[in-house]
């Protein structure tokens, strides 16, 4: 089973995993204000949720991931890079996570952030912020590194199979797949592109800054939820 929600303010997407024989789910980068959305869902469809993933600590949105553990079995995991300490998985590059008779892996892909990861399950690539349909993550905050980007790009998610299906973790023009055939053959940050052009295209974007991330940022080193105050 496979479901994509979309997230009308930060146009983030949000996808929910799930093995038909033991109904067990897994949340990709759940956003805090559409809990109630995914929660109808999984009771609906009869899902007991027990992984909430994040590709990333994101700076557009808070994550719902705290909120959904504490009304589901869900388990929060980010990637160790992150600093978000109160995850309970803290994932590596390779690791893999198995529901029912399913399995999602993890792959390193830093640059947008240290901690950036992509998670691969089947045929399908969710990217988070790190690869975009016909575009890829910024690296002008939060630790980013263009040349990290684009050897996590052009090195690691391009060697998969063309056929791959890319589900990106945002789109501001209403497109919700790509493939990793059309990524590198059309995507213009990155299509024949070497190293040093990317590294200049990245910098030389000039965008403003996120208006959330002051706020997203340290609530989701928290998972979203703010830690419970002494006495």
């Amino acid at each position: 089973m496979f479901k994509q929600f979309y997230d009308e303010t930060s146009s983030t997407l949000t996808y929910l995993l799930a093995d038909d024989t033991s109904k067990q789910a897994v949340l990709i980068d759940p956003v805090t204000d559409n809990i109630d959305e995914y929660l109808s869902f999984i009771d609906a469809a009869g899902l007991a949720l027990i992984y909430s993933l994040e590709t990333h600590v994101h700076a557009d949105h808070i994550t719902g991931g705290g909120k959904l553990k504490n009304v589901t079995q869900a388990k929060t995991a980010v990637s160790q890079a992150c600093g978000a300490e109160t995850a309970d998985i803290q994932l590596q590059d390779g690791d893999e996570l198995t529901f029912g008779n399913e399995r999602i892996k993890v792959i390193s892909t830093p640059g947008h952030t240290p901690g950036s990861v992509s998670f691969l399950w089947r045929d399908r690539l969710f990217t988070g912020d790190s690869l975009l349909i016909n575009g890829c993550g910024r690296t002008d905050f939060q630790g980013g590194d263009a040349g990290q980007l684009y050897d996590a790009i052009a090195g690691r998610l391009f060697s998969l199979p063309d056929e791959t299906l890319v589900y990106p973790g945002h789109d501001y023009n209403g497109r919700r797949v790509s493939s990793i055939a059309q990524e590198k053959l059309i995507n213009p940050r990155l299509a024949s592109k070497t190293k040093q052009e990317f590294i200049d295209i990245m910098k030389n974007l000039n965008l403003p800054k996120p208006k959330m991330i002051d706020i997203a940022v340290p609530a989701n080193r928290k998972c979203g939820v703010p830690e419970p105050q002494q006495g």
